[in-house]
């Protein structure tokens, strides 16, 4: 049975990423700035980053070599292009039907998705050495991001 010093918590917070450019932008360390507080007093725990919008997305990955968050999105890109149908440019409408970078933004949503699970020891993030949080921005017009974090444990 949980004592009251081993009973589980709850801590909620919504952060705001400001508009970033289209790419893979590293954001390990505004997240932290806005959740230290909290997450300093869990000593073992999930954290849960869930985005909410359907036209960017979160993963963990590289969080020294910025070359590697370039060559993501040039993937991407050429994964789910924005200008190509049958192999010939045309205009982004006949392709997808709607404004120029919003398909295939939410399709790229989808590939990484919108929220991440990791897990909290002695108040911090447990992620490898060369781990970090990414926010992909898919679009060309972004927007201000909202990440709800909820940390969970004792």
């Amino acid at each position: 049975m949980a004592t009251a010093a081993s009973a589980p918590k709850w801590a909620q917070k919504t952060i705001t990423i400001p508009a970033q450019s289209r790419g893979c932008h590293l954001i390990t360390s505004k997240i932290l700035k806005e959740i230290g507080q909290d997450l300093s007093g869990f000593r073992c725990g999930l954290a849960h980053f869930f985005l909410q919008h359907t036209s960017a997305s979160l993963t963990i990955n590289e969080n020294y070599d910025s070359d590697v968050r370039a060559d993501t999105e040039t993937f991407l890109n050429k994964v789910v292009p924005e200008f190509l149908l049958s192999g010939k440019v045309c205009t982004v409408e006949a392709y997808f039907g709607r404004c120029p970078d919003d398909m295939p933004a939410h399709i790229k949503s989808s590939m990484f998705g919108c929220s991440l699970t990791i897990p909290i020891s002695d108040g911090k993030l447990n992620m490898g050495t060369w781990q970090g949080v990414w926010l992909c921005e898919h679009r060309d017009a972004a927007t201000p991001r909202r990440v709800v974090v909820t940390l969970n444990g004792i």
